[in-house]
């Protein structure tokens, strides 16, 4: 958990396509939007669960993915582009 006690609300399912802006800029980039929800297949194989996603830097194209737990510090990120 972040130091503020600060997290962001969301459900994994709904990630793709949302946009995120990083509080502390990663090499210029700010602004970022979920291009792809990684899954995996429950113990039982009945339905896939998301755990984790791919940013992709509007600035730049650059992708790289991460866990999706990761987008609920609000200390590390805001839903939205501010």
């Amino acid at each position: 958990m972040n130091q503020s006690g600060h997290i962001n609300r969301f459900n994994a399912n709904k990630l793709l396509l949302s946009k995120w802006t990083a509080t502390a800029p990663i090499d210029k980039q700010k602004h970022f939007i979920v291009t792809e929800l990684v899954t995996e297949l429950t113990e039982d194989e009945l339905e896939e669960k998301v755990i984790g996603c791919v940013l992709e830097a509007v600035i730049n194209k650059q992708a790289f993915q991460i866990d999706w737990k990761e987008l609920k510090d609000a200390d590390r990120w805001t839903q939205g582009w501010k």
